[in-house]
């Protein structure tokens, strides 16, 4: 178990970083998949986040894709 306090803040960071082309989708992606377990309520963002991530979805139209990552990413910090 990890500190929330520091889930919330790396989400957060990652989330700005993405959102302002500071960060590639594939170290988000790396990011996400090496979360570890949190309590409620994060759990639940943080699994929805990996299982949304973990796949490249290569062939989605990008900018749909990013505004999809993003939602995911605000949804753990904002639980």
């Amino acid at each position: 178990m990890k500190r929330v306090d520091d889930l919330i803040q790396s989400a957060r960071a990652v989330h700005d970083r993405y959102a302002n082309g500071r960060m590639d989708r594939e170290i988000v992606r790396q990011w996400a998949i090496g979360l570890g377990g949190y309590p409620e309520p994060h759990a639940t963002a943080v699994a929805e986040a990996i299982a949304w991530l973990k796949p490249s979805r290569d062939g989605a139209d990008p900018i749909e894709l990013k505004v999809a990552d993003l939602a995911r990413l605000q949804a753990i910090y904002s639980a």
